[in-house]
């Protein structure tokens, strides 16, 4: 780590969260719900210490929370507009709540989760790739590099996985080099994809509230219930993220407002609690501790 290092990276922007709380002792603050010990009694903690965490991005973290603040300081307009009811009145705001929701979607466990699964696979299969193609060169670089003559695959694939373990790739992999500009990369990817393809939904509840997970952007399959969720964005029927109690945002064939049932809401509250790594919050008098617990139960 460098020293534009920053440890404590917020993954679900204050902003967003500031949307949850209350006046409380001490500042605002919001409910925080662990879905992974539902029964333990949840406290009540300000925006500062939700929806973070530490060495998301450990190379250079700078670079990304600048791009990041690019979104991130436009919102507040745009949140203002839509609470107005006239989010499609500033073109501008279109723009930068599309690119929130594609924000949250690139900046979250379940992208770091992916980034290292197909790091891992790419490099099972170079390393099988250098046995089948290249073992008398693997061997001569073996006998090399040890002095040991290495006739068995077993040993062979060992110092395949060796050299790949010394590579520049691995290494940017292991400091965080290689997740950051990838990171960087599909932000910028998908923001182009979602405004070449996608508009903007608005949707309110006609009766309750929604709630945030700690991994609120979700892609969904819309087909089938419960909706399938964590597709590749390609593959998805939309995009959500709540940004309030009172409003959540999905990308979609138009731009266009709409109110959702209390059914509708509670099947988007339960993908929320399904997505997170750890943590749904909500507002502190939003009444939605005992859904939390049920569904945080049900998926346990």
């Amino acid at each position: 780590m460098n020293a534009t290092h920053i440890a404590t990276q917020h993954l679900v922007s204050q902003v967003l969260l500031r949307e949850f709380t209350m006046p409380g002792r001490g500042g605002r603050q919001l409910l925080p719900f662990d879905v992974q010990n539902p029964e333990r009694r949840q406290k009540l903690k300000g925006p500062r210490a939700c929806g973070a965490a530490k060495n998301f991005v450990a190379f250079d973290s700078a670079t990304a929370e600048g791009l990041w603040n690019s979104v991130e300081t436009r919102v507040p307009p745009a949140l203002t507009a839509v609470k107005a009811g006239s989010p499609f009145a500033n073109p501008e705001h279109v723009e930068v709540l599309r690119n929130l929701v594609v924000l949250h979607f690139v900046r979250s466990h379940h992208y770091r989760s992916v980034h290292t699964t197909a790091f891992k696979t790419v490099s099972g299969k170079v390393r099988s790739e250098l046995i089948e193609r290249f073992p008398e060169p693997l061997r001569r670089e073996a006998l090399r590099q040890t002095g040991l003559h290495l006739p068995g695959l077993g040993s062979l694939s060992s110092f395949a996985e060796r050299l790949i373990a010394q590579s520049e790739v691995t290494e940017s992999f292991r400091n965080g080099q290689l997740f950051r500009t990838s990171v960087e990369d599909m932000f910028n990817k998908v923001c182009e994809m979602a405004a070449s393809k996608w508009h903007l939904e608005v949707l309110t509840p006609e009766s309750g509230q929604f709630l945030i997970g700690d991994t609120p952007a979700v892609t969904m399959r819309t087909d089938v219930r419960p909706f399938p969720i964590n597709m590749a964005f390609g593959d998805a029927h939309t995009l959500v993220l709540p940004i309030g109690p009172r409003h959540l945002l999905a990308l979609g064939p138009k731009n266009l407002t709409g109110r959702i049932s209390k059914a509708a809401v509670d099947e988007l509250n339960a993908v929320q609690i399904r997505a997170a790594d750890r943590y749904v919050y909500m507002h502190p008098r939003s009444g939605l501790e005992t859904f939390a617990r049920d569904n945080a139960n049900q998926h346990r």
